[in-house]
């Protein structure tokens, strides 16, 4: 069973395996550089192979390091275009978020009119039903009123009318009793 992990793609970085610098030339390098040569191994056994200076000769350290150079500022390139298009990409995500809050700021303030608006209407609507109420009230209380002065005035009529026909009651009575004390003969 196969216990080591493996990146399946390139790290967002797109350095590879080395990290972020581009290192791995210096791997290169040492690997040339360390050997001392390529028959003797490490620790300079100069038995059958080449010396220093033959390996300088056959390798041009200005093409070399010309190369590592152009390597490193493609590589350098690379990741000013890579953090460019980050920041564009930010650039974008913040300029809609901006977009987003104006809206959100916008649809906020509608709201908020629209609520007054509304509180005015309600306020406006509750001040007519209560000024109609009460006169509706006044009205029913004016009515009310009405019917117990045309009610007292029809009882004052009818008691007046009792009192009319009590003293014409009395008064002829009294007449009647005048007259017949004038008629009857004087004792």
């Amino acid at each position: 069973m196969d216990t080591n992990t493996y990146m399946p793609v390139m790290p967002a970085n797109g350095a590879g395996d080395f990290g972020a610098s581009g290192a791995w030339w210096l791997i290169l390098l040492f690997l040339f550089m360390g050997f001392g040569n390529f028959g003797g191994g490490f620790g300079g056994n100069n038995a059958a192979g080449f010396a220093n200076a033959d390996l300088q000769r056959g390798f041009d350290q200005g093409s070399i390091m010309s190369g590592i150079n152009g390597i490193e500022s493609t590589l350098t390139n690379g990741q000013m275009a890579d953090l460019n298009r980050s920041f564009d990409v930010q650039t974008s995500i913040l300029q809609g978020f901006n977009g987003i809050q104006a809206q959100l700021a916008q649809c906020c303030c509608d709201n908020k009119t629209a609520t007054l608006q509304t509180q005015a209407v309600v306020q406006n609507e509750g001040n007519l039903t209560r000024l109609a109420i009460q006169q509706q009230t006044q009205a029913i209380l004016d009515k009310m009123c009405q019917q117990e002065i045309d009610n007292l005035k029809g009882q004052v009529v009818n008691l007046q009318n009792q009192l009319n026909m009590a003293n014409l009651s009395a008064s002829q009575t009294a007449q009647t009793q005048q007259i017949i004390a004038a008629l009857a003969p004087a004792a």
